[in-house]
C-alpha cells in the first residue's frame, strides 16, 4: 500500500475526552508558555496531560474524527466504509446514553470487521468474556484515567497491526490472478504462511489436501508442526469434525481453515481465542491458496495438452503407416509355422509384434479421446473377465485375486473401455508385486452402489505407489523402472473414466489402491 491508514474514530459522551484523545495524537503546535500553562491546567483538575512534546518518526501522523453518541459513531463508520477510506483504529466508550458501548461495537461490526476497537471507560456493566463473546475477538480494553502515552502507544500498535494485515490481505488476494508454476507457486505460499503465521502469533503451521475422502497430503509446512503433531491422529480427527467448506474453527491451541480439500492448521502457542480478523485473514489464505493451485495444476495441464497435440498429430500420421506392416508380422510368422518352422524364436516375433501393436493402440486411443457411447454393463461381468485375461500374465502364479461384487451391479458405459481399464490396473499390479517378488501377493476387487454412484476399488499388498510419481501417475509418459512400459497406459485409464463422467483416484495403505467412481 502506498499510504498508512492512520484514520481513527473516537465515540464518547464526554467532550473533553473527545477532544483530549484528539490533542493527543493529533497535538496543536503551540508555544513554550502555553505549554506551561496547560500543564498546570492539568495538574489543578486533575485532567488527562495532552501530549505536546515534538513527535518522534515512529509515530504515524494521525487523523481523527469524533462522535458524540454510538448512533453518530455507527453512521460515520457506515458512510467510512461505502466510500472505501474505512477507520483503522476506533476508540469507544462503554457507558453513553442511547445504545452503550457494546451494542455500538455490534452494530460497526455489520458495516466493518477489519478496525481495531479499543474500549476506553471507568465503568463497564460487562465482563471482557461478555464483551468478547458479542462484539468479536478483535477488540481491546483500556480503563480511564489513562495516560497519553498510553494512548499513543495502543494507536500506534492498532494502526501498525491492522496495515501490515491490510497489506497482507491483498497480497493474499492477489495470488490466486498471477499465473506461477507448482514451484514457484510453492515457494511464495510458504512464504505467505510465514507472515501470516507471524499475525497468528505462532511459528508453526501446515497446508494439505485430503484426496477423495481417503488420504492427506502434505503440501508443505512451516516450523517443528510435525514433530508437534501426529498428523495422522490430527486428520482422523477432523475428518468426523463436521465444518462448512469456508469455515475457520478453533480446538484449543489448534486452528483449521479449510477450503474445499485444502486445510491449513496452525498451532497456536497459548490457548487464548483467536482474533476475528485473523480468522478472517486464515480462511481467505486458504481461499486463494486453493485458487492458485488450482490455477497452476490447470495451467500446466494445458501448455502438456498444447505439447502433446502437436506431438500427437505427427505420431499419429507415423503410427498409422506403421500400424499396417506391424500387424502383418503376425501374418508372415503364421505362413512360416504353416512351412514347418515352430522354433522358440517365431514365438518370439510374435511377441515382439503384438507389443509393438499395443503401444500403437495406446498411443492412437489417447490421441483420439474417442466418444464413449454407453450401454449397460454389469460390473461383475467385466472384471471376470478381466482376472480371466490376466491368468495368462507373467507372475499370475505368485498372485492371488478376489473379488467381491454383486451379481446385478450395472452401470450406463462402454464395456470395451470399462473392461479395458480394469485389465489395465490389474496388470499393473500383478507385474508390481511379481518384479518386487511379493510373498504372498494378492489383489482384490471390490464394488457396490451407493446414492447415484457406484465405487470401485482394486487394491493390492505390494510397496504402494512410489511418492516421486505420486503426483503425477496420470499423466502421459509417466512410469517408474516398468519393463515394456509407455507410460500411457494410466493416462488413458483417467480418459476413459472421465470420458464415463466418473473419478479416479489412488493412494497407498499398505499397498495401492485405485478407486473408481462411476455415476449410476
Amino acid at each position: 500500500m502506498n499510504e498508512l491508514n492512520t484514520s481513527v474514530l473516537v465515540i464518547d459522551d464526554e467532550e473533553m475526552v473527545r477532544d483530549n484523545i484528539e490533542d493527543i495524537l493529533v497535538p496543536r503546535s503551540i508555544s513554550q508558555e502555553q505549554y506551561g500553562i496547560d500543564n498546570a491546567v492539568n495538574i489543578l483538575f486533575d485532567t488527562p496531560a495532552t501530549l505536546l512534546a515534538p513527535r518522534t518518526r515512529n509515530i504515524p501522523v494521525f487523523t481523527v474524527d469524533k462522535a458524540s453518541n454510538g448512533m453518530e459513531g455507527i453512521e460515520k463508520v457506515r458512510k467510512a466504509a461505502e466510500q472505501g477510506r474505512p477507520y483503522a483504529v476506533i476508540f469507544l466508550d462503554m457507558r453513553m446514553p442511547g445504545i452503550n458501548g457494546l451494542e455500538t461495537a455490534i452494530e460497526i461490526r455489520k458495516y466493518d470487521i477489519k478496525a481495531e476497537i479499543i474500549f476506553v471507560t471507568a465503568y463497564s456493566d460487562c465482563s471482557i468474556e461478555e464483551i468478547v463473546e458479542q462484539a468479536g475477538q478483535n477488540v481491546g480494553y483500556h480503563c480511564k484515567p489513562y495516560a497519553s502515552e498510553e494512548i499513543i502507544q495502543l494507536a500506534t500498535k492498532a494502526v501498525t497491526d491492522y496495515n501490515k494485515l491490510r497489506n497482507l490481505e491483498k497480497l493474499i488476494e492477489s495470488i490466486s490472478k498471477i499465473g506461477l508454476n507448482n514451484h514457484q507457486l510453492t515457494s511464495l505460499l510458504k512464504n505467505i504462511l510465514e507472515q501470516l503465521a507471524g499475525s497468528l502469533e505462532t511459528d508453526m503451521a501446515l497446508l494439505g489436501k485430503l484426496h477423495d475422502g481417503f488420504v492427506y497430503e502434505k503440501l508443505f509446512s512451516i516450523g517443528a508442526f510435525e514433530d508437534k503433531v501426529n498428523l495422522e491422529e490430527l486428520v482422523s480427527r477432523i475428518k468426523n469434525i463436521s465444518i462448512e467448506r469456508d469455515e475457520v474453527i478453533q480446538l484449543e491451541d489448534l486452528v483449521l481453515a479449510r477450503m474445499d480439500n485444502y486445510s491449513v492448521f496452525a498451532l497456536l502457542k497459548n490457548h487464548g481465542k483467536l482474533k476475528t480478523e485473523k480468522m478472517y485473514m486464515l480462511k481467505l489464505f486458504v481461499q486463494n491458496a486453493a485458487q492458485a493451485i488450482r490455477n497452476a495444476e490447470l495451467n500446466e495441464k494445458l501448455v502438456q495438452k498444447e505439447k502433446l497435440s502437436a506431438v500427437g498429430q505427427v505420431l499419429a500420421m507415423v503410427m498409422h503407416d506403421l500400424r499396417s506392416p506391424i500387424k502383418n508380422i503376425k501374418v508372415i510368422t503364421g505362413l512360416m509355422r504353416d512351412e514347418g518352422d515352430t522354433s522358440e524364436m517365431v514365438d518370439l516375433i510374435d511377441q515382439s509384434a503384438e507389443q509393438a501393436a499395443k503401444i500403437f493402440d495406446d498411443f492412437l486411443d489417447f490421441i483420439k479421446e474417442t466418444k464413449i457411447t454407453k450401454v449397460s454393463v454389469n460390473v461383475n461381468k467385466i472384471v471376470s473377465e478381466a482376472i480371466q485375461q490376466a491368468e495368462s500374465r507373467a507372475g499370475i502364479e505368485q498372485v492371488t485375486i478376489s473379488k467381491n461384487i454383486p451379481d446385478s451391479l450395472v452401470v450406463p458405459g462402454d464395456e470395451s473401455k470399462l473392461r479395458g481399464t480394469i485389465i489395465n490396473l490389474v496388470n499393473n499390479a500383478i507385474d508390481v508385486l511379481h518384479e518386487k517378488n511379493v510373498h504372498n501377493g494378492a489383489i482384490t476387487i471390490s464394488a457396490h452402489a451407493e446414492g447415484k454412484e457406484v465405487t470401485l476399488k482394486i487394491t493390492d499388498n505390494g510397496p504402494g505407489i512410489p511418492p516421486e510419481i505420486k503426483d503425477t501417475l496420470f499423466e502421459p509418459f509417466v512410469t517408474c523402472h516398468k519393463k515394456n512400459g509407455t507410460g500411457l497406459g494410466l493416462s488413458i485409464v483417467k480418459q476413459f473414466i472421465i470420458g464415463h463422467g466418473g473419478k479416479i483416484a489412488v493412494y497407498n495403505n499398505n499397498g495401492a489402491t485405485f478407486t473408481i467412481t462411476l455415476p449410476l
